[in-house]
């Protein structure tokens, strides 16, 4: 058994099916668990956006701070950092003697790059991770990952037969917190009051799968996932599937319960259909890396495209000439959470209507987006500006056909107060005279 080891938490807020976390207390004598908070999430990008938003930034507090409690009721701390992962794990490396470090795989590019420098910096150090937030481990997909097969569909015939394993439970006991160590944690920027509907951590996560798997919604699914509102036509899980406050697996273990104690059809088989695409999504990111996030896509597809400011300030605001995209865009800004159909309605609309790079449209989601996940995200927005997974090329929707189709008698419209259009750009003194 090793002396000390230091887990990292990341996308896996949640000791319920946490494999690294159980692996990593299995195996020492001391533990110290860790959590960083990067300033940069906190500051404007490159592409006009910051990586956190009031409504994510809300959630994921909520979810550091249940994870802080699940830790505390079994007599550990959680050493909270308000630095990178990079610096604050490198500091702890340097001024304690940690035998091990653990977390669980992340598929993001930057997320990897840094798990690499910290392997580089510290070769004394084993480094080690476990698959949390995907369905499957690497080694169990019936491929290797250069070959992932480029769309959705050949992916989900190849996987969909595979066995899922049981999720399980937390555990009671684990090794104490290593002695010696300030576990005084960072100060961490406050929280504002939000209008989502969400509540960040582990305990709210496994409640609202409880509740969601106690009704009949599941078997009306399919028919419902498309509309713009309501609480009850989608699964709502995204959120906390996203912080790691529930897992995949979870989801699917009550999935495959209630088909077989209540009923099974096409709804609930559709349910992991969904499952399976953010599974698709995961992989998607870890494969391509950097290339996730290039303007010409995975497909190197040159997508002619330029960046309007005032365009994209009236998107973000929702203040286009189109009513059913304005609604959208007005729920997301005071919820931080936006329907599927929502999501490719305004990402159509930004990458043919308004013919802007999809990448801002991307990382405004990021900044918004309560359910944020980098696969899923990124790898949308590629998909529907045809440099991505999508086999037909890209995806335009008729803005006129959606109104009427997903929101007939306006009531979507209404509640969001989108009726009010605005024009698509601006005229100045340099564009007259129009007459002679």
């Amino acid at each position: 058994m090793q002396g000390t080891t230091l887990f990292l938490f990341t996308n896996d807020l949640r000791l319920s099916d946490n494999r690294a976390f159980m692996e990593a207390a299995g195996s020492c004598k001391n533990l110290v668990c860790v959590y960083c908070v990067d300033p940069a999430w906190f500051k404007p990008g490159r592409y006009q956006s910051k990586v956190m938003g009031d409504h994510r930034w809300r959630f994921l507090r909520e979810s550091i701070e249940s994870l802080e409690s699940q830790l505390e009721q079994r007599r550990q701390k959680l050493l909270i950092r308000l630095h990178n992962p990079l610096q604050a794990v490198g500091r702890l490396l340097k001024a304690h003697e940690i035998d091990t470090v653990y977390r669980s795989q992340n598929m993001g590019y930057q997320e990897v790059k840094y798990w690499q420098t910290l392997k580089q910096l510290f070769p004394s150090v084993t480094f080690k991770e476990v698959a949390t937030y995907s369905l499957f481990q690497q080694e169990e997909l019936p491929f290797e990952l250069k070959d992932l097969p480029a769309t959705f569909t050949q992916f989900r015939k190849q996987i969909e037969n595979l066995h899922i394993s049981e999720a399980v439970t937390a555990p009671d006991i684990i090794p104490r917190p290593m002695p010696g160590l300030n576990y005084r944690s960072d100060w961490l920027p406050a929280t504002g009051k939000t209008g989502s509907p969400f509540k960040g951590g582990e305990t709210a996560g496994a409640g609202h799968l409880k509740q969601y798997f106690s009704t009949m919604q599941p078997t009306t699914y399919k028919e419902t996932r498309n509309a713009l509102q309501g609480w009850e036509t989608t699964t709502k899980f995204s959120p906390w599937l996203a912080h790691g406050c529930l897992s995949s697996r979870q989801i699917a273990q009550a999935l495959r319960h209630f088909e077989s104690m209540i009923m099974a059809n096409e709804s609930t088989y559709w349910i992991q259909f969904e499952l399976l695409w953010r599974e698709y999504f995961q992989w998607y990111a870890l494969k391509h890396g950097v290339g996730l996030f290039s303007s010409r896509g995975i497909k190197d597809k040159c997508k002619l495209s330029c960046f309007y400011p005032e365009r994209f300030q009236k998107w973000c605001a929702g203040n286009t000439p189109w009513p059913i995209v304005n609604a959208c865009m007005k729920e997301l800004q005071a919820t931080g959470y936006l329907s599927n159909r929502g999501r490719q309605i305004v990402a159509s609309c930004f990458i043919h209507e308004l013919g802007m790079d999809w990448r801002y449209g991307a990382a405004w989601f990021e900044q918004q987006l309560v359910d944020y996940d980098v696969g899923s995200n990124w790898g949308n927005w590629q998909y529907l500006a045809g440099v991505g997974a999508d086999p037909q090329g890209c995806r335009h929707f008729d803005l006129d056909k959606q109104t009427r189709q997903f929101d007939p008698d306006g009531s979507y419209v209404k509640r969001w107060e989108g009726n009010k259009t605005y024009p698509l750009d601006s005229v100045d003194a340099a564009d007259w005279p129009i007459m002679p």
